[in-house]
């Protein structure tokens, strides 16, 4: 009996421990932001006393009908460790090691979240990482329909040689800078989704001030379920030009000799998930079909048809005819027999499934172009391009839960539980995957900034980096929504408070993911140095005041050109100009620097009216600098109708 009552005692004190409990940033080694009121909060049981201290502070607080407790504490200096202790008549709990130093929310896509340990030199880089004052906060995927209180999971690292693989690249370097420079702690709080949309990050009470957002905002799916018929009804408007019901009788004639399946979606290579090929978090069987021609003297020959990596059950047909049903693992290489083709155009259709060994990746086919081909004996045909698609929409399918299928969904999950956190500013490395609506970022970019600040209620910085270089080369002509991204980017810079790092330089044309995060961090580093700490150094490269136009030629003018403007180029010649006359056609032009402008012109005498510079996906060639060392940005003079311009979020 005693043991009984003993044992009930015990249980009684771990529940009320057990519902005391601090939010999950207020975790061991977790930094503070300093010089401002310091926000702390947690829950325990309704209407129950709580004591707070930090340091040589006290607070008292009560917790409300929900159990939650919050209290703010006077701003401290730089410094600890320290101890965050919370008690009530029937528990306590510790945080160990607190420091006060500066706390910066990194976030945005894939080139935020990508780690130190893929960033370039590692080996070295790990080996000047023993900072074991600057510590990250790594805040886990996750989408809900409601705003989260607190994060399930998500522990403080100290920064050392096995930890700091896994931290954010751009803000590591940029913190290490910060360390060095300003002998602080820094608290990096990570909360980015490689591949997510901006529209994803604000919050529905901001998208209904907006007149573009109001109404996605207003009818926004209220559970998961109705998210995922609304999805696929989407989908199927995208992909069949109509919302209709697909039947199992309408798809068995996609295998059928003759069916025209070229008004499916098509794509350059099958290789890769299809969710980055316009068919969002699809998940079930799928068809894929190319047109195959196959000379004549293959024909009568038995043949291998190599398909890469797909180990679900596949289904393969040509002509209408079944020729392959089975499973297999790694590179797949089909024997066929010699009367498998026929001379001339043959269809393949395979229909096939979500991968087996990484569910995660959903539809799509690995491994390299090499691995796409028919071959004989005499001849090898590669099959690696010009591929159709088109999920299976009368099999049994869902939809990954990810971070664009509902706009807002990642602010519900995971910006809200962070908010009133003490932060000094935002670094936000976002917009590959809104380069499509770039036109629209105009609004939708100062639109998050402005409604992160009123939700912390903290004007606070704003730290940005611009779009680096990937992809091709277009005149202006052509047009670019990489260029008209980067310009809604460097328009954001009307808000207060707010910087941008250029990286056209360092990007890489072939990679959305370039590896050179440290001058990235170097370049946040320095907007952070300037105007948050008043240290004298130029924090930009060149930016465009204004142009003079006259008969032959154009004169730019520019801001922060610190020491003079230069060229990176072993010739000295200026690059990435051009200039279009009176019938907006664009040339590439000759420039010049003269002081403190460049002067453009082109030798045949066009009379320019407009200029543009580095206008392109990835403008290689772009070479205007400042003496010390940071990239002119990418502009233009004129106000031309965009490419982008017309292109909602829906």
């Amino acid at each position: 009996m005693k043991r009984l009552l003993l044992f009930c005692f015990v249980l009684l004190q771990f529940q009320a421990i057990a519902q005391l409990k601090f939010a999950r940033l207020f975790s061991n080694h977790v930094v503070l932001q300093r010089q401002k009121p310091i926000p702390v909060w947690g829950w325990a049981k309704p209407k129950e006393k709580v004591t707070v201290t930090l340091a040589n502070q006290k607070l008292l607080a009560t917790a409300d009908d929900a159990g939650k407790w919050s209290v703010k504490f006077k701003p401290m200096e730089a410094g600890g460790p320290h101890r965050l202790v919370a008690t009530t008549l029937t528990g306590k709990v510790e945080v160990e090691d607190v420091l006060m130093g500066e706390v910066w929310l990194c976030s945005g896509q894939s080139n935020m979240e990508w780690p130190v340990k893929q960033a370039d030199n590692f080996r070295q880089e790990k080996k000047n990482a023993n900072f074991p004052q600057i510590r990250h906060f790594y805040v886990e995927h996750n989408v809900t329909m409601d705003l989260q209180t607190d994060l399930v999971s998500g522990e403080w690292k100290v920064s050392n040689e096995e930890n700091v693989g896994n931290f954010t690249a751009v803000g590591f370097f940029f913190a290490r800078e910060l360390a060095q420079k300003l002998n602080v702690p820094i608290g990096l709080l990570h909360s980015s989704w490689g591949g997510s949309q901006i529209e994803g990050w604000i919050s529905k009470e901001a998208m209904q001030t907006n007149d573009e957002l109001k109404p996605y905002a207003n009818a926004l799916p209220k559970t998961w379920e109705e998210a995922d018929a609304q999805l696929d009804r989407q989908t199927r408007k995208q992909l069949l030009g109509s919302e209709a019901e697909v039947t199992m009788a309408d798809e068995k004639k996609y295998t059928e000799a003759g069916y025209d399946f070229s008004k499916w979606r098509s794509t350059g290579t099958p290789l890769g998930a299809w969710d980055w090929k316009g068919i969002w978090m699809f998940r079930g069987k799928g068809f894929m079909a190319k047109t195959i021609d196959i000379p004549e003297d293959m024909v009568g020959q038995s043949t291998t048809l190599g398909l890469g990596i797909q180990d679900s059950f596949n289904e393969m047909y040509i002509n209408g005819k079944l020729v392959y049903a089975g499973m297999m693992q790694g590179v797949r290489k089909i024997a066929l027999p010699a009367d498998a083709w026929k001379a001339g155009a043959n269809r393949l259709v395979i229909k096939f499934g979500n991968m087996i060994e990484q569910p995660w990746y959903g539809l799509g086919v690995n491994g390299t172009p090499d691995d796409l081909f028919v071959s004989s004996k005499t001849a090898k045909v590669s099959i690696a391009a010009d591929w159709y698609l088109l999920p299976s929409f009368a099999e049994p399918h869902t939809y990954n839960h990810s971070c664009n299928n509902v706009g807002t969904t990642i602010y519900n999950a995971m910006i809200a539980p962070l908010i009133p956190f003490g932060i000094r500013g935002a670094l936000w490395y976002q917009g590959e995957s809104n380069a499509g609506r770039a036109y629209q970022y105009r609004q939708s970019f100062p639109l998050m900034i402005d409604d992160w600040r009123q939700q912390w209620d903290d004007d606070f910085s704003f730290y940005f980096v611009q779009l680096s270089s990937y992809g091709g080369y277009q005149n202006s002509n052509n047009g670019s929504n990489w260029a008209e991204l980067r310009e809604a980017q460097t328009l954001a810079l009307s808000l207060p408070k707010t910087g941008m790092a250029v990286t056209i330089d360092v990007g890489n044309p072939k990679d959305i993911h370039p590896t050179n995060k440290q001058d990235v961090g170097h370049r946040l580093a320095l907007n952070a140095l300037k105007m948050d700490f008043g240290q004298d150094v130029l924090h930009t490269g060149p930016v465009y005041d204004s142009v003079k136009f006259d008969e032959d030629k154009a004169v730019v003018s520019f801001k922060n050109v610190g020491e003079g403007l230069m060229v990176k180029d072993k010739f000295g010649y200026v690059k990435g100009f051009e200039i279009a006359g009176e019938d907006k056609v664009f040339h590439y032009a000759k420039a010049e620097i003269i002081g403190d402008k460049v002067e453009v012109y082109h030798p045949k005498g066009v009379k320019p009216i407009a200029v543009r510079y580095a206008w392109a996906d990835a403008p290689e060639d772009a070479n205007l600098f400042n003496l010390e060392g940071l990239p002119a940005g990418p502009f233009r003079t004129d106000d031309w109708k965009s490419k982008t311009e017309g292109q909602k979020f829906q």
